[in-house]
């Protein structure tokens, strides 16, 4: 495999040619290049690492200065597009300054090499006491801990350092991650991490000695520690649909939401509270997704039909038929008509044209039928305060899933069902998906306890999705037919 090390350096003239010096000599001969990238320091580093290749040297080197300071992560960017333009299968990471052990070179290449590994993190963590003994100030390895410890419970990850700069990784894998958008400040180590894990990466992990000399240190500790959290923080949100998925993707555009408080719980408690009949309801499906919210409805001994833009899997399985159909042209004939209850849950605000979607869908019901709809609503505090704050962007999903196409109000939402002769007969307030977010426990019911409250008291404010049960209005019922 092409193997080449990128050595980071900034201000390292007193230290560059030792960490060259210090890589080994059995693997020397067999890198394809170690490239050295000079941030524009103002000493003599990118004089003396010409000086080292001028006076004989075992490995390739190659020597670039940037023309201005790109900063920490902006310089392993320029690296990093290097090793994928030049063709390299494995980079690793290396530091100027002599911080990390040029000796354990093999060792972070071997599990990439071997295929075990997408990525490999030389930790200062794995020798137990190891750090202190290697000189890091107390105040930096209780930082350490606290902060991996945060972000292992954020992300579900279970590395023994989050805080390592010692990095090799697979070039292709790196190909593949957003890092150009990245930050250029040393919160940029973290931001790969949570890329890893989002793409679903398998990272190992290497002990390696610590080592503290009297090199500067130019990391601001408490801004650092900010932004890594906030950066997790977004992985965690990512992780459940929420922001642009930079850190991390949502691992399904469409979840089932069984909670009673949820809008797919409010859906079914409408259904069930229609008056009972002497045989099974038929039902349509409208956006049905994989159909889980049918497979209930099914259980329950109602027909159900779904249609959807796409055939997830098994949900031929979940429903009694299904058709796949582009909303935007309407349904198609063989969905039939007659229907006692029509559901369209999260599935107007995906259509450019909902007034004639929610027209069609009313001439799908049976004389006396019910349509049942959800629409997210836009006037939660949620998207209300990004618009305030100028932070307005759209997510992976939720309200402001990227797919939608409209968005509603409680006002502008009823507006358009007066509009399309429906009247309606209850309507019900959907809280927080706090279930997508992972939140449980103690902590979970408590928050959905307020979130509840609040709700109630304000729904306009606190509501995040809005669900109704519709029919035709008296004056469009009772229309005599032309």
């Amino acid at each position: 495999m092409k193997v080449g090390v990128l050595v980071v350096a900034y201000e390292a003239q007193d230290t560059l040619r030792w960490v060259l010096d210090r890589i080994p000599t059995e693997l020397r001969s067999q890198l394809a290049e170690v490239l050295v990238m000079d941030d524009h320091s103002s000493d003599r580093t990118t004089e003396v690492a010409r000086e080292y290749a001028a006076g004989g040297t075992d490995i390739a080197l190659t020597i670039v200065r940037h023309d201005q300071n790109l900063g920490y992560g902006g310089n392993q960017k320029a690296g990093y597009r290097y090793a994928i333009d030049h063709g390299w299968d494995v980079v690793v990471l290396l530091h100027g300054d002599g911080q990390y052990a040029p000796e354990k070179l093999p060792e972070m290449i071997e599990p990439i090499v071997a295929g075990d590994a997408d990525a490999v993190f030389g930790s200062r963590m794995l020798d137990r006491g190891g750090a202190r003994r290697g000189g890091m100030p107390l105040y930096k390895f209780v930082g350490n801990r606290i902060l991996t410890t945060a972000q292992n419970a954020l992300t579900g990850a279970g590395l023994s350092e989050w805080h390592s700069g010692y990095r090799a990784y697979r070039v292709s894998v790196l190909a593949d991650l957003a890092f150009v958008g990245n930050s250029n400040d040393f919160d940029f180590d973290t931001e790969i991490i949570l890329q890893l894990l989002g793409a679903g990466k398998k990272i190992v992990e290497v002990p390696i000695p610590t080592y503290y000399g009297d090199e500067i240190s130019r990391v601001n500790g408490l801004a650092y520690a900010a932004k890594i959290m906030v950066d997790t923080t977004r992985h965690r949100l990512g992780s459940a649909g929420f922001g642009r998925g930079d850190l991390a993707q949502v691992a399904e555009e469409y979840q089932f939401k069984p909670s009673p408080g949820s809008s797919h719980g409010k859906v079914l408690d409408l259904i069930a509270e229609l008056p009972a009949r002497d045989q099974p309801l038929r039902i349509l499906d409208v956006g049905c997704g994989p159909g889980h919210v049918a497979a209930i409805l099914r259980q329950q001994g109602h027909h159900v039909t779904g249609v959807d833009i796409a055939e997830s899997d098994g949900v031929r399985e979940r429903t009694d038929a299904f058709h796949v159909a582009d909303l935007e042209n309407g349904l198609p004939d063989a969905v039939g008509s007659g229907f006692d209850v029509v559901i369209a849950a999260d599935v107007i605000e995906h259509v450019a044209r909902p007034e004639s979607l929610i027209t069609e869908l009313a001439g799908a019901m049976r004389p006396g039928g019910t349509i049942i709809a959800s629409v997210p609503n836009f006037g939660h505090w949620y998207p209300r305060s990004r618009t305030a704050a100028g932070l307005f962007d759209y997510d992976q999903r939720g309200i402001l899933d990227r797919t939608h196409l409209r968005f509603f109000t409680r006002r502008s939402f009823r507006r358009l069902l007066d509009n399309a002769g429906l009247t309606t007969q209850a309507e019900r307030h959907a809280g927080l998906p706090l279930e997508v977010l992972g939140i449980g426990g103690l902590i979970g019911s408590a928050l959905a306890g307020v979130d509840r409250l609040a709700t109630r008291i304000w729904p306009t404010m606190f509501a995040y999705q809005f669900v109704v049960s519709l029919v035709a209005a008296p004056h469009v019922r009772d229309a005599p037919a032309p």
